[in-house]
């Protein structure tokens, strides 16, 4: 259950020169960013005390494990809601709230987990393996659980002793550790949930360095110091204040006038500026994740609904999605939108996994073919297309590009911008055409792919559905051969391909802007800052 640790500590910093990707979209293999000098990690002496102002690209959905879907969620929770494992600046699975990695029955089939001794949660009550069992059910059997999925083969949980669980599964799952090492694997307050029930993201209480203080929507979240935290004493800074700043340019702003310390996920058209700046640096994690676009081909009532049929042209029809990929050039969209600063790609898993097979590689654009098969449709142009979008400026930007490429093939691409959460909503109802879409990531390739294209899956928003992609995939997640899962793998990401219900467009590389006077922060490949080393250069 241990991947093979393969990505490179995410702890950099960047060079004051950031030259785009070469190429013009005419190459068939993937195209990487330009290469990142590494750094050691930072290793100041840091003074106790003080609030760090930290940017934040987008207001989080509920703060509650089970049901989040986010990824500026995921950085609020790296701080307040441990998991039984982490990963490390290797991106090695790691214990965190367990104290050793699992232990495996010879079948694979039964999974006994030991618990850290000690722990507390933020309000004070006991971390136990009976809270830990109230955590897991809860994450794998309530309704409203984006959860399920994550811990489907979970067919029991039970109580061995105070410090230790033991996991009933209905086959082996070698990605087990790694979704216990993300929210499924987040342990929340027994007596909090008893409490709140349903609106515990309204008021959550985990086990971390910062406890929940307050959150006005749409503006900040803040967290304080936990006395409970079993290592309070690494923990330095008093406070983190998280700051909704939407705007790109008005986040580097903010970060070059002091009003916050830390702004995350920087726009690659404001990184330069940000490194020019003699008081700032930028550090570059991420790249686990994907970014792209979802046609809606078979999502008729939610996602984790029956499919059905889908009454637009491109959910009709192959050819036409075939032809609306061809029409784009990604190298293109990389340094028009993007600076070049993110790793072209057509598929979901990173470039340098262990689980991506070499015969992986993209068509180039190829207008003259996405002419011809529009035109062989014999659907009328120009062909409407809706595309849904985030309302912030980088989206929107893209939204456009694609638009003018996909012009060129006869289709006539409108775009509709909401709140980002919206936009996830939309999608999970099914009520799009086309949809810009991303995701953050997992160290296990599982991560990037069952929920997100296998039947009913809960963010398979295009509603794909073939044995193709389902078999394969669940094959993988039960061999522990790395050479055997590629194979598995690239045979489902293959078909996957040819549906097209997701068009992948790149692994997105996240640039994180910092105050020089801030140490401490770890940030590896999962792209989230952790703030429980950091604070204020001594």
């Amino acid at each position: 259950m241990r991947p093979s640790p393969r990505f490179v500590a995410a702890l950099v910093t960047l060079p004051l020169a950031l030259a785009a990707c070469g190429g013009g979209g005419t190459s068939s293999t993937p195209a990487a960013p330009s290469s990142i000098a590494s750094a050691s990690a930072d290793n100041r002496p840091v003074k106790a005390g003080g609030t760090l102002n930290i940017a934040l690209n987008a207001d989080p959905d509920a703060l509650d494990p089970s049901i989040s879907t986010t990824l500026v969620g995921r950085e609020v929770f790296a701080n307040m809601c441990e998991k039984l494992y982490d990963i490390d600046n290797t991106s090695t699975l790691v214990p965190q709230l367990a104290s050793a990695m699992p232990e495996l029955s010879g079948d694979g089939k039964e999974v006994t987990i030991k618990l850290r001794e000690g722990v507390k949660f933020n309000d004070g009550t006991a971390l136990d393996a009976e809270a830990v069992k109230k955590s897991l059910d809860r994450h794998r059997t309530w309704e409203k659980s984006a959860r399920q999925a994550d811990l489907a083969v979970v067919s029991k949980v039970t109580v061995v002793d105070p410090t230790t669980v033991k996991l009933t599964l209905t086959q082996a799952f070698t990605p087990l550790t790694a979704q216990l090492a993300d929210r499924a694997g987040m342990i929340m307050s027994p007596k909090a949930l008893d409490s709140e029930g349903d609106n515990f993201g309204a008021s959550p209480v985990c086990a971390g360095p910062f406890k929940f203080a307050s959150r006005t929507s749409g503006s900040q979240i803040t967290l304080e110091k936990s006395a409970d935290y079993y290592d309070a004493a690494k923990v330095k800074l008093d406070k983190l204040v998280y700051k909704i700043i939407v705007d790109p340019n008005v986040r580097a702003a903010n970060l070059k006038s002091g009003d916050v310390q830390v702004a995350d996920q920087l726009a690659t058209n404001t990184v330069k500026g940000v490194q020019d700046d003699p008081n700032l640096a930028v550090v570059s994690g991420g790249g686990l994740g994907y970014y792209g676009f979802q046609i809606n081909i078979g999502n008729v009532s939610g996602s984790t609904e029956k499919p059905g049929a889908v009454d637009t042209a491109l959910g009709k029809s192959p050819q036409l999605r075939e032809a609306f990929e061809l029409s784009l050039d990604r190298d293109a969209i990389n340094k028009t939108v993007y600076n070049g600063l993110h790793a072209v790609d057509c598929y979901p898993v990173p470039l340098d996994s262990p689980y991506r097979a070499k015969d992986l590689t993209c068509a180039k654009r190829d207008l003259a073919k996405a002419k011809q098969l529009v035109q062989a449709s014999g659907v009328q142009t120009p062909i409407a297309v809706t595309m849904a979008t985030p309302n912030d400026a980088v989206n929107q930007r893209l939204a456009q590009v694609i638009q003018s490429m996909a012009k060129e093939a006869g289709f006539n691409v409108t775009v509709q911008t909401a709140e980002f959460v919206s936009v996830l909503e939309q999608g999970k109802a099914g009520k799009f055409d086309v949809l810009l879409s991303g995701w953050s990531g997992r160290v296990d390739p599982d991560g990037n792919l069952t929920n997100l294209v296998t039947t009913q899956g809960s963010n398979n928003y295009a509603g794909m559905s073939d044995p193709g992609i389902d078999d394969p995939i669940k094959q993988a997640a039960a061999e522990t051969d790395p050479a055997k899962r590629a194979e598995l793998y690239a045979g489902a990401m293959k078909k996957a391909a040819e549906l097209r219900g997701v068009v992948y467009l790149y692994h997105n590389k996240y640039y994180l802007g910092t105050h020089k006077t801030v140490a401490g922060i770890q940030y590896f490949e999962d792209g989230l800052p952790r703030y429980v080393t950091a604070g204020f250069a001594a």
